[in-house]
């Protein structure tokens, strides 16, 4: 239990260390005092020279620091990073690997143990700890420094990354940045995008806000003071209004808040930053970043506990900030690429339409909700780059590619110059596809597809209409309850839902009911739970509070009068008991209408195939509902058990997975079956090659994000059914995602549509 609090101790500490040099003088030192050694080394692996290179060492020359290396295939260090695996010997100087290093001392220590330290799965480097006397390091030692190694590589990797950016006030001496500063997440939205970055950050959020350089330092110190004034009226507030309840030591603590934000300690602190060139938020930032780092490493509880009220001293100070920064006008870049720790649906709304060019988020997956919402609107985007040191990319020039999820930071002039071919060559393929707008999805042999949209945003109907849509498969029904700060009235419903139905007409919109939960939060009215894709969500919230169901209910039948293109679609269904609950709901809300006197009838209801258990009752729901939809972006996650929006599982989550195929032809026979339609509105009938697969399963419907349905249309009218079916049979016996991908984009070459697939683009590795 001790070693877990040492490990819990170091990671704490070592996390919260501002630059590399400091994360890896920090760790060799707190780990040569916890094992008792005489050395702790790490090694990192440069990527350009392929050598170990000696970083940081407590107990070797240091004057070898930065100079001492070896390439990956020598000594005992090569070795461990070759295998990825610990090493311990009883005496280094014996094994045949070993390389002697001068400079470095070595030559005096004989037991050695080192471990790789691999983020991602990649080798980073190598921690060592070496002692005097010959002897082999015992179970518990190498266990702990194997502990240490997979904690840290995080942490590395991040510094690492972090280092080669250079933070804002840096002076002329500083060293030189590097060009082409590669970060990789996963894919979220196609597309390329160059532009300048703003860094998005929710209200007192103080880890993710960015630097920026002072405009005007004066102006800065006095938004900075005049914040400090407000937070020692709220706690002089405070502590008179509780002056009766509270003793005497417990109101002293007031005092101790007071004295933190005197001058001589916290303010001070912050002052000296803003005059070294940042602006208030990030030096405030900065500067309870420190105070936390020191008080964490202390071991004095008292001490310990006053990181709470640090913490909660700089969010006051923030928010106050941030209250007077927010009454100045946003000056938006004209290639505004917005990046965020944690990018939200309502965040796509805070930079103007005709100035933003790309998105990037540091967590979240190429499913989540905001990368479904973005590939809507047809912005290039890039999600889960976990190692990107966001806070310190304000105002710098980045290059996005989308359709690899990476970032290029402080891009070369060859480099953009190789991506602006690429814009150049998708603005010729989008150019010619417009020219299909009017022409029908249908193949050479005659056959006809439908090809209906996803919509969510009130800009989405007019894009969509642009494309030819033939219907909204999918209209996301929480985008507007996401974007208040309370549930919209049935009223204002009926004139969002309107405006869909109307715009359509007579084309058929399918309404999804309010879908809640997972990854889709409602700020009034939070859920909270550990696993929240296995949780209160779906139709499982709607059934829970019918009140909520009911007025959505009356709106779209009370929007779709006149019309009479309203479809209701059920999400989240996993049995019969609640098809046969919400149908009851629905009867209720139309007998209630027609009393009222409203001419409204009975729309087409049909569920969404997106958990496992549908899968497998698809013949039995279909015999109880008008139509079935599968929506495949769930339904893949469900089957892999893949959360769509972790970074660390993205790569494991395979819309071409065997499995997934499998399922989604399964559900399309079944539904036939009962001579139900079914139609598809996941992300995989947005992909051509995808789309003419579920076009040869004998999908009625294909249901994508407006931006893809040109290159769908295309793919359909550039080959024949005949073909499709071909392909599907080739592919139902493969079984790797992969390869099964790499097959479809080599086959829509071969058919003369390879503009339709991803361009070429530069590898820079």
């Amino acid at each position: 239990m001790a070693m877990l609090s040492v490990l819990r101790k170091i990671v704490q500490e070592v996390s919260a260390a501002p630059d590399l040099e400091t994360v890896l003088d920090l760790t060799v030192r707190r780990i040569q005092r916890a094992m008792h050694t005489q050395v702790c080394s790490i090694y990192l692996l440069d990527s350009v020279t392929q050598r170990y290179v000696l970083m940081a060492t407590q107990g070797l020359n240091r004057e070898a620091v930065g100079k001492a290396s070896l390439s990956a295939a020598e000594g005992v260090v090569g070795l461990v990073g070759q295998r990825a695996e610990p090493l311990n010997l009883e005496d280094a100087s014996v094994h045949p690997s070993y390389i002697y290093l001068q400079s470095t001392g070595e030559e005096r220590f004989h037991a050695f143990l080192g471990v790789p330290i691999i983020h991602q799965g990649e080798v980073l480097g190598v921690l060592v700890v070496q002692q005097y006397e010959r002897r082999r390091f015992d179970e518990s030692e190498e266990a702990f420094l194997v502990t240490v190694s997979a904690q840290l590589a995080g942490v590395i990797a991040h510094a690492e990354a972090t280092g080669s950016i250079q933070p804002v006030g840096n002076n002329a001496n500083s060293k030189p940045v590097a060009q082409d500063r590669r970060f990789t997440g996963v894919a979220g939205a196609p597309g390329v995008a160059i532009g300048q970055v703003y860094v998005a950050t929710l209200p007192a959020d103080l880890e993710g806000v960015p630097d920026k350089p002072a405009k005007d330092i004066d102006a800065e110190l006095d938004r900075f003071y005049a914040a400090l004034d407000a937070v020692r009226r709220e706690i002089r507030d405070v502590s008179r209004s509780l002056a009766q309840r509270l003793r005497s030591d417990e109101q002293a603590l007031f005092d101790v808040y007071l004295r933190m934000l005197e001058d001589n300690a916290l303010a001070g602190e912050v002052t000296e930053r803003i005059r070294a060139g940042n602006w208030a938020q990030g030096a405030l930032r900065e500067v309870v970043e420190q105070h936390v780092r020191e008080f964490s490493a202390v071991d004095d509880p008292y001490l310990r506990e006053r990181v709470t009220d640090i913490r909660d001293l700089g969010r006051r100070v923030l928010s106050h900030l941030q209250e007077a920064f927010s009454g100045g006008e946003v000056e938006y870049p004209d290639n505004t690429i917005l990046v965020a720790d944690d990018l939200s649906p309502a965040m796509l709304g805070l930079v103007p339409e005709d100035k933003l060019v790309g998105l990037i988020s540091v967590t979240g997956s190429g499913n989540s909700h905001a990368a479904i919402l973005a590939r809507s609107m047809g912005i290039p985007t890039a999600m889960g780059v976990v190692d990107l040191p966001f806070t310190r990319l304000d105002g710098r020039e980045v290059i996005l590619d989308g359709y690899s999820g990476r970032v290029y930071v402080n891009p070369s002039d060859d480099l953009k110059n190789a991506f602006d071919e690429i814009l150049r060559e998708e603005q010729m393929i989008a150019a010619g596809l417009e020219t299909l707008r009017d022409l029908p999805a249908q193949t050479t042999d005659g056959y006809r597809m439908p090809l209906w949209v996803n919509t969510g945003l009130v800009s989405d109907v007019a894009r969509s209409l642009e494309r030819g849509a033939e219907g909204i498969g999918l209209y996301r029904t929480e985008i507007p309850f996401m974007t208040r700060d309370f549930f919209p009235s049935e009223q204002e419903q009926l004139q969002i839902y309107r405006a869909q139905l109307e715009a359509f007409a007579p084309r058929p919109v399918t309404m999804r009911t309010l879908d809640i939960g997972g990854d889709k939060a409602l700020p009034y009215f939070p859920i909270d739970e550990e696993n929240p894709f296995l949780g209160w969500r779906g139709i499982r919230v709607t059934l829970d509070h019918p009140e909520i169901f009911l007025v959505q209910v009356r709106a779209m039948l009370r929007a779709a009068q006149g019309y009479g293109n309203l479809r209701i679609m059920l999400p989240m269904v996993t049995s019969m008991h609640e098809i046969e609950a919400a149908s009851a709901q629905i009867d209720r809300a139309v007998r209630e209408l027609q009393e009222e006197g409203l001419d409204v009838e009975r729309p087409p209801v049909g569920i969404m195939v997106e958990v496992p258990a549908a899968v497998y009752l698809t013949r039995r729901f279909a015999r109880k509902v008008d139509f079935i939809s599968v929506g495949s972006n769930d339904l893949t996650q469900y089957l892999l058990a893949v959360d769509r929006n972790n970074p660390r599982v993205a790569d494991l989550y395979a819309p071409y997975h065997p499995a997934v195929l499998k399922v989604l032809h399964f559900v399309a026979q079944e539904a036939r079956k009962e001579r139900k339609p079914v139609s598809i509105c996941g992300e995989m009938a947005s992909d051509p090659g995808g789309a003419l697969l579920l076009m040869a399963m004998g999908y009625d419907v294909l249901s994508m994000n407006s931006n893809n349905l040109p290159k769908v249309k295309s793919a359909i009218r550039g080959t024949s059914l005949a073909k499709a079916n071909s392909l599907l049979q080739r592919v139902m016996r493969m079984d790797d995602a992969e390869a099964i991908h790499q097959y479809l984009r080599n086959s829509l070459k071969e058919m003369g549509l390879g503009n339709l697939t991803r361009p070429a683009l530069p590898d820079r590795d």
